[in-house]
């Protein structure tokens, strides 16, 4: 039992050996598509995604056996590492939190620990399953924040107008982002709301309308950073 937590290049020597080379490489693969597998049980992915996920391991694996102690290369592979971060679009915490597990195991099969790599995925990549399984942290309060789009003309003074409205329908509305649109005869305002209730969205925008002459309203998931263009 105890060599299974032995590591591969422990007792070998100090050059990588094909067959030492391959094992480990393939245990990452292995391992990289259960971690693949784990994440798509109740999450919504897309095909790269996974992919991504089930390769890293391998990728990483390689890239620390090549290293294998060599300063220079070390560094030369952490630059490398920061590039493709600054290439990547930023994702969930969830996708985060996949990758880094990914890439941990890619740190531990290409030191040659492979039992510890397979435990320290199964652990957590069961951690995983159990709680998208469970639906643990779930809550539906963050379906009622919202980002809602106002299209009002010109003459109209913004200031108050919809006020009582969102006193109504919110529990909370903050007025984010004021811009013109159309050549300057219309505004457009944005709002961050948190809905009281669910249902009542139609009604909402129905009385919205009454007020700014029928023109474009929208109400949609919250968005990050609305406000990054004032």
């Amino acid at each position: 039992m105890s060599t299974f937590f032995q590591g591969v290049f422990d007792t070998t020597a100090t050059s990588l050996q094909l067959g030492d080379f391959f094992l480990c490489m393939g245990v990452s693969l292995a391992i990289g598509i259960f971690l693949a597998f784990a994440y798509s049980i109740k999450n919504d992915y897309s095909q790269s995604f996974l992919l991504t996920l089930a390769l890293i391991p391998a990728v990483v694996c390689v890239v620390i056996m090549m290293v294998n102690g060599n300063i220079g290369a070390g560094i030369a592979v952490a630059g490398a590492f920061s590039l493709v971060r600054f290439r990547s679009a930023p994702g969930s915490a969830k996708e985060i939190c996949a990758i880094f597990l990914a890439m941990g195991v890619g740190l531990l099969t290409g030191m040659g620990y492979l039992g510890y790599g397979t435990v320290f995925a199964i652990v957590l990549g069961g951690a995983m399953i159990i709680f998208n399984t469970l639906n643990i942290g779930n809550s539906r309060r963050p379906l009622l924040n919202k980002t809602l789009h106002i299209t009002i003309p010109e003459n109209l003074e913004y200031e108050g107008v919809f006020e009582d409205l969102l006193n109504t329908f919110t529990s909370k509305a903050q007025l984010v982002n004021v811009k013109t649109t159309n050549m300057g005869s219309l505004y457009k305002l944005t709002y961050d709301v948190t809905l009281k209730e669910f249902g009542r969205e139609k009604e909402f925008l129905d009385q919205i309308r009454t007020r700014n002459g029928n023109l474009e309203v929208s109400i949609s998931k919250k968005e990050q950073n609305v406000g990054s263009e004032l």
